[in-house]
């Protein structure tokens, strides 16, 4: 079973024991998401009021980016660097939240 989740303008498609890096969270603790779609082991498509559970593993940096500026014979030279803060969750449990909408 598996499960697309929303988080931080971000589409994730997740299953039970993955563990993402997501954009950083200020939670400790537990995290629950409302699930876009949630796939079931027969294939079967659910759109009903599931959940998501996951726990936050910590936070983590994603790689360097380099930002370099140069304008030609004016001695301007510009060199910056940035890398992006995520948190790690560890997906606990994917739940459909009882009866929904199938479709096959």
């Amino acid at each position: 079973m598996y499960a697309v989740i929303k988080s931080g303008g971000k589409q994730h498609q997740v299953a039970e024991g993955d563990v993402i890096n997501v954009e950083r969270i200020d939670d400790d603790g537990e995290v629950r998401f409302q699930p876009l779609l949630v796939v079931d082991d027969e294939g079967g498509l659910h759109f009903a009021d599931g959940s998501v559970t996951a726990r936050v593993v910590g936070p983590t940096k994603g790689p360097k980016v380099q930002v370099r500026k140069f304008r030609n014979k004016t001695g301007y030279r510009r060199r910056a660097g940035h890398r992006q803060g995520y948190t790690s969750l560890h997906i606990s449990a994917i739940s459909t939240g009882g009866s929904g909408r199938e479709d096959s």
